[in-house]
């Protein structure tokens, strides 16, 4: 039996803590102050019977009752979202479509999606919908997705607890590539040189616990190589790209995010097979949700620029 002294406050505290990280974060995107989160968590706390989540100087991790909890909540707050929405006097009416995208993924596919809606807008007559773009970590975008605070998501297929309520339809394969600066000395080396000298260098990262830090630790542990002591470990592409111009770095990214300076030769790729380290990006709904108008324009535009999608060169051994 549902105890009614559950509120809509509890499960919102409770998800930007789980999205945050921390109740500092927390508090400051709910704007209450952290006293009043602490106190809403215990509330809470109490009322089930359990502990949601573990405090510590690193911040707040769910436990694993935390965890269940804010997946079958992060369902509940997307509904009445949604539920709301079906009655306001503006439901009929055209509202931006928002999406989210991974920063690994947006740099590159945005632009394109922009493009692609503005020919098929002009094909048709109509006019192309108002985007709003936010970007996150897979998990969080996946949070965001099912309290319907995004209409759809651009991001990589999760485990199954993750993909609780969403739907996933592929779009494209995306594998690592390990891109440097012009005139960096790896360059024309073979694959055995290039593995053997390879810790030697800064190597940026993904950040830990991503599907694409998880291929790029794969990568190296298959080649019998450790974990590199010197390591920048970011997914802010504007950062690594930067960073990879202006020094000897060697940048561990997926090619979507570098195939345009890969074509201009403003970076280049070194010489070392990455089969196996792709990963599935998709298109990502709630399962329950019907897109509108402006919706399905950007799925359909998505579905466009899939189909055009270069698929992976296998490197030359």
């Amino acid at each position: 039996m549902i105890d009614e002294r559950i509120k809509l406050r509890h499960l919102q505290c409770v998800l930007a803590v789980a999205r945050q990280g921390s109740l500092q974060k927390a508090a400051e995107s709910q704007s209450i102050s952290q006293p009043a989160v602490s106190k809403t968590l215990k509330e809470l706390e109490a009322l089930l019977g359990v502990r949601l989540l573990e405090r510590g100087r690193k911040g707040a991790e769910l436990t694993p009752a935390g965890a269940a909890f804010c997946r079958h909540a992060e369902v509940s707050v997307g509904a009445l979202r949604q539920a709301v929405a079906s009655v306001s006097p503006d439901s009929g009416r055209s509202g931006p479509v928002r999406l989210g995208a991974l920063p690994t993924v947006a740099p590159a596919l945005i632009p394109q999606l922009l493009r692609k809606l503005d020919q098929l807008s002009q094909n048709s007559g109509g006019t192309a919908p108002h985007l709003q773009v936010q970007g996150g970590t897979n998990p969080q975008l996946l949070s965001q997705l099912r309290q319907g605070e995004l209409d759809l998501v651009i991001g990589r297929f999760a485990e199954p607890a993750l993909m609780l309520g969403l739907s996933f339809e592929h779009l494209y394969a995306d594998p690592l590539v390990l891109a440097v600066r012009p005139g960096h000395r790896l360059l024309g080396c073979t694959e055995a040189q290039i593995m053997a000298q390879l810790l030697a260098h800064l190597l940026i990262l993904p950040l830990p616990d991503t599907a694409i830090r998880h291929a790029a630790d794969n990568f190296l542990s298959q080649r019998g190589l450790g974990r590199p002591k010197s390591r920048l470990e970011t997914l802010s592409v504007s950062l690594a790209r930067q960073h990879t111009l202006d020094s000897d770095a060697i940048w561990f990214t997926p090619l979507g995010s570098v195939r345009a300076d890969l074509q201009a030769a403003h970076l280049n790729r070194l010489a070392v097979g990455t089969e196996g380290t792709e990963e599935m990006v998709g298109l990502i709904l709630r399962a329950d949700h019907r897109p509108g108008p402006a919706q399905q324009q950007v799925i359909d535009a998505l579905h466009g620029l899939a189909s055009h999608t270069p698929k992976p060169a296998r490197r030359k051994r």
